[in-house]
Parts: C-alpha cells; sequence; structure tokens
C-alpha cells in the first residue's frame, strides 16, 4: 500500500484520490529510466560488436592470410628480417652442395598463399621456388591479383589455352603462362611478410641456415622442380652443383652468366651414357 493511503482514507480502508498522483507522478520517471537503460544496452552491444570486428581484423592480419598489412605489433614481423642476404659475404653462393629437403618443401607449401614450394638446402643456404594461389591477401608488394602474369581464362571455358583453344596442358612444367599457379618476375615484388612467413619456418626446421632466399619467377621455380624430379628418382644432384650456383647467383646475386636448363644437362648425360 502507498504511504499517505491510510491517513486520507475512510473508514472502509480502502484508498482515496491522494495515491493516484503519486503513480501519475512515477510513471513518467520509470519510462525515462526504462529508456535510459535501453540507450546503454544497445551502446553496450554497439561496442561490443565493434571490439568483434577489431578483433577480427586484427587477427586477419596478424594471421598467414595477410601479408599485406605490415601493422606495428604483427608477429610475422617479429625476430628482424631472416631472409635474404645477412652475411655481407660476396662468395656466399658458392655453394659446395646442394640436396633436395623433402621436409622442407612440404612445410612451407602448407603457407597459405602458396600453391607450391621447392626447397634445396646447401652447405650454407636453403633456396625456396615457390608459386603462388592468391587464398591470402598482399602476397605481392604491389599489383596485387590485377597484375598477374598467368591468364587462367581457360578454366572457364573448358580449354588450357584460351588464344589457341588448345585442350591440352603443358604438364612437364609446375608453372606455365595458362591455367596454372602464378609467378612474380622480380622477387623483390614479393611480400615481406610472405618471405618472413617462408623463412621463419625454415629456420625452425633448419636453423643451421645461413641465408634464406626466396623467387617466384616462373623460369626459377620450374627449374627448382627439375632438380627436385631428379631427386625423387635418385638421381644425384652433385654433377650439376655449378650449374645451380650460376642459377642462384643469376637469381639473387645479379649474376650474368644464364644458367642451362636442367632438362637440357639430364638429356646430354643420358646421351652420353649409351654411348
Amino acid at each position: 500500500m502507498l504511504k499517505g493511503a491510510d491517513q486520507a482514507g475512510s473508514g472502509s480502508g480502502r484508498p482515496t484520490a491522494v495515491a493516484r498522483p503519486i503513480l501519475r507522478v512515477c510513471r513518467p520517471v520509470v519510462l525515462r529510466r526504462l529508456a535510459r537503460a535501453g540507450a546503454l544496452m544497445l551502446l553496450a552491444g554497439v561496442v561490443a560488436l565493434s571490439c568483434i570486428g577489431c578483433n577480427y581484423k586484427q587477427h586477419v592480419q596478424e594471421s598467414e592470410h595477410d601479408y599485406g598489412s605490415q601493422d606495428a605489433g604483427d608477429p610475422k614481423l617479429y625476430g628482424g628480417r631472416q631472409y635474404g642476404a645477412l652475411t655481407g659475404r660476396t662468395n656466399q653462393h658458392d655453394n659446395r652442395y646442394f640436396e633436395y629437403s623433402s621436409l622442407l618443401s612440404r612445410e612451407t607449401a602448407r603457407i597459405d598463399g602458396l600453391a607450391t614450394s621447392v626447397v634445396m638446402l646447401t652447405d650454407k643456404n636453403a633456396y625456396v621456388g615457390i608459386a603462388l594461389d592468391w587464398t591470402a591477401v598482399g602476397t605481392k608488394r604491389k599489383g596485387g591479383f590485377a597484375m598477374r602474369e598467368q591468364n587462367n581464362t581457360g578454366t572457364t571455358e573448358g580449354v588450357y589455352n584460351f588464344r589457341t583453344g588448345s585442350p591440352y596442358y603443358n604438364n612437364r612444367k609446375a608453372i606455365t603462362p595458362f591455367n596454372s599457379p602464378f609467378s612474380v618476375q622480380d622477387h623483390n615484388l614479393i611480400s615481406g611478410e610472405l618471405k618472413q612467413t617462408i623463412a621463419k619456418r625454415i629456420r625452425k626446421l633448419a636453423p643451421q641456415v645461413e641465408e634464406i632466399h626466396i623467387s617466384a619467377k616462373r623460369d626459377f621455380t620450374n627449374e627448382m622442380v627439375d632438380y627436385a624430379k631428379e631427386a625423387w628418382l635418385g638421381h644425384p644432384l652433385q654433377p650439376y652443383l655449378n650449374n645451380f650456383n650460376t642459377m642462384v647467383k643469376y637469381e639473387f646475386a645479379a649474376g650474368q652468366t644464364l644458367p642451362e636448363p636442367v632438362e637440357r644437362l639430364v638429356k646430354q648425360g643420358r646421351q652420353a651414357k649409351t654411348k
């Protein structure tokens, strides 16, 4: 019962009209409080959604799906640069041996944004030939997907080469001009975050490596695959050491001598054995 009802009531004990004005006064106050509470709840919801959006954006930028943001605090950039020329030695690419690493090739190929990865280990360095698949953003420093070097139009037209209409695929090469994983002609255009991610993965498994050099150039990656094919067949790679060193110098140290294609060297070796 409301305060004041006994004083203004009759002997019947029923509340009189005194209580009614009190109710009319309280109702607007309650409504204002409910409106304020609703506004606060709405504001809290907006803030919560904003935080979720910010956290999601941060999660993507710090993941292996984004190699272009380069925001401060991105864990992909921790530890200083771990790829490229680090020792300053002019003879860094004079390797004494090289071998195909199935473990490092497999582990780096799992990185988002890569269609394939072939890793060769030497007594000093790791060399990585990659191809992109655009499953991650920012894999190129500039240009991105709009400046891709491959034309995959044929995939929607049921042909391999959309220019000639040929349905035949050149399966001898990992990267081709049509319906293929993507290459980057200049390795300096590959995202530094992507290179750093690859280098960290390699150093975790092969901490003795001095330098890690990475390229997505079509000719380079195709040659790396051809060397890997020889290793898969159980053939020694040492006979090709000089040619391999010529290739990596040409790609990473401004070498002036073009390497011989591995396929040609292999064919010459087989012909020499049959004579």
